[in-house]
Parts: C-alpha cells; structure tokens; sequence
C-alpha cells in the first residue's frame, strides 16, 4: 500500500475482511497475511493495532459476543409473548447466522485464542458460553411467568438448545438450515419443559 493513503477505520476494516474470508472459506482461511491481503493493507497495519495474530483474533470474538448483549435485550423482551419455541427459535437463527458459526469454528479449532478469552472471562468454549447464559436468562424468565414448569433446569435447556441447532447451523456444505427445521428442534429440546 502507498504510504500516505489514509485508512478508514483500519481495525474494522481488518475485521470485516476476517469476516468476508470467514464467510467465503472458513476458519481455516484466516491468517495474518491473508486477513491484511483480503483488506487491501500492508502486513504491519495489523501488528501496529495488535500484538499478535490471536490477540486480533481476540478481539474479532470479544465483537461477537458484546452483540449478544442486544440478543438477551430483545430475547429478554419477548418473554410472554409468542411462543417460547418460535421466541427461541428466531433468537437461535439470529444467533448462528453464518460469520457466526464460522466463529465458533474458529474458537474451537485455536487452543492460544480460546486460552485468551477464557483469561477474559469466557468460560467453556467462548462465544457458546455466553449465548447459552443469554438463553438461560431468557428461560427463567419464562419460567417466572410461568411458560416453562417450575422443574425445568433453565443451565441444562440452554446448552441443549446451543448444542442441537449448532449441529444444524455448521455444515457448511448444506447450508443455512430454514426456519421450520431449527424450529423442530427447538419444540423436541423444550417439550418436557412447556407448562
């Protein structure tokens, strides 16, 4: 790249271009060089903003899970109203939306990227632990309002929840499960569980 050209935003240009190669070819896909080439910058952009390769890929996970933030806010938001199954169903399409799972990929495949999140604060695998707490809040709520029976274990339903439609959502070569067929998995997971 010239020297003197101005960047915009470079590290959100470094993490769109992580995400493009994501979509494109998976988490495999994503090295330093091929994350900076796939942004139009020289190498050294990505060093200049972080330390290493992990530490940007830190951060590009840190992104995804602060969104989960707005998913429990809206999740949070339909408890009593609709259905318990279509409320979760639309929060686990929204979830898994394909950069998504790419980074739940990712997470799983680097043992040094997993390490630095749990050492933030991630537990389990990193990502996953944080949308199953969103969905577990969300299920108690349904439980105070009387949705979900008294019994039901809200920590249990909610990894079961992540687990089944995470098998739906990460084969890349059928792709993206509709609707109707996340759906069917949600009403199996929480059947025992509906009051």
């Amino acid at each position: 790249m010239p020297t003197g050209t101005a960047l915009r935003d470079p590290r959100q240009q470094l993490f769109e271009a992580a995400e493009r190669l994501l979509l494109r070819a998976g988490p495999n896909a994503l090295t330093s060089r091929a994350v900076t080439a796939e942004a139009g910058v020289a190498k050294g952009v990505l060093h200049r903003y972080f330390p290493d390769f992990d530490a940007f890929l830190a951060e590009l996970v840190r992104g995804r899970i602060r969104a989960l933030d707005a998913l429990g806010t809206a999740l949070n938001e339909s408890a009593g109203t609709g259905t318990v199954t279509d409320n979760l169903t639309a929060a686990l399409v929204d979830l898994f939306d394909p950069v998504a799972t790419s980074v739940v990929g990712l997470v799983i495949a680097r043992d040094e990227l997993r390490a630095r999140l749990r050492a933030t604060g991630s537990t389990g695998i990193p990502l996953m632990g944080e949308a199953a707490a969103v969905l577990s809040a969300y299920l108690t709520r349904e439980q105070t309002l009387g949705r979900i029976t008294p019994d039901a274990d809200a920590d249990v339903l909610a990894p079961t929840l992540l687990g089944a439609a995470h098998l739906l959502f990460a084969d890349r070569e059928s792709g993206t499960p509709d609707r109707e067929t996340v759906r069917r998995s949600v009403t199996a997971v929480v059947a025992g569980a509906s009051a």
